[in-house]
């Protein structure tokens, strides 16, 4: 390949709008990739403290014996600090009411509130891979358009259509289009993914909160039952 027509020398020798479309796009891919290398070792990270949690849960350990095991609510993740939310405000609700119903609300609200904390955890920075994915084609066809825009008057500049005239600029023109789906295929990829990773695993820790909330449900109705007539 001639070096004047090289990827290096194009991008070097480019006009100044389609080199800042290229730098956008290559910082916007290097930050999503490593979102994209985060989030997953988050998500991996998740997937095997959740199963372990459950694993300790469904045991027959006893609540009270598991809730002094859990480490602070600052350190706990996932279900294990839905279960910590529960039960804290379990213990905290029960000596101050007689009502189960109150209890129970108390605490559905408390696993709720850490709920949606997980979920906020779990979608960190997920909107800016959707960002990346669905803004660097359209950055990349902006650098494009500038490009057979330069090679037009270019042309009008020498009045014939060489090649050696127009080639630098529809190369540039292109290699901006590349960069822009260099950026978006993966964000794209990755985005659906990881997003899809998180809601499964939400999803398991609303089924944990469904199931603890019967547990002390049941437990709160065998106290009543056993109570004083």
């Amino acid at each position: 390949m001639n070096d004047s027509m090289s990827i290096p020398h194009l991008i070097m020798s480019a006009s100044t709008v389609v080199q800042l479309v290229m730098l956008l796009l290559t910082v916007g891919s290097i930050l999503s990739w490593i979102v994209i290398f985060q989030r997953t070792f988050v998500m991996r990270r998740a997937r095997k403290t959740h199963q372990a949690f459950e694993e300790r849960f469904w045991s027959g350990i006893d609540l009270n014996e598991l809730y002094r095991e859990t480490p602070s609510e600052q350190e706990t993740q996932g279900a294990e600090h839905v279960f910590r939310s529960g039960f804290r405000e379990f213990n905290r609700l029960l000596p101050k009411t007689r009502s189960p119903q109150a209890i129970l609300d108390g605490v559905q609200r408390s696993m709720r509130v850490a709920w949606s904390r997980e979920e906020e955890r779990l979608s960190l920075h997920l909107v800016f891979l959707a960002t990346v994915a669905s803004a660097s084609p359209y950055i990349g066809l902006f650098g494009t358009v500038w490009g057979i825009m330069g090679s037009f008057q270019s042309i009008s500049m020498t009045q014939q259509a060489t090649l050696a005239t127009v080639a630098p600029w529809i190369a540039e023109a292109l290699i901006a289009t590349a960069m822009g789906l260099f950026a978006a295929i993966p964000a794209v990829i990755f985005y659906n993914r990881l997003s899809a990773e998180s809601n499964r695993l939400l999803g398991k820790y609303e089924d944990f909160a469904e199931e603890f909330h019967s547990i002390l449900h049941r437990n709160l109705q065998g106290r009543a039952d056993s109570g004083p007539a």
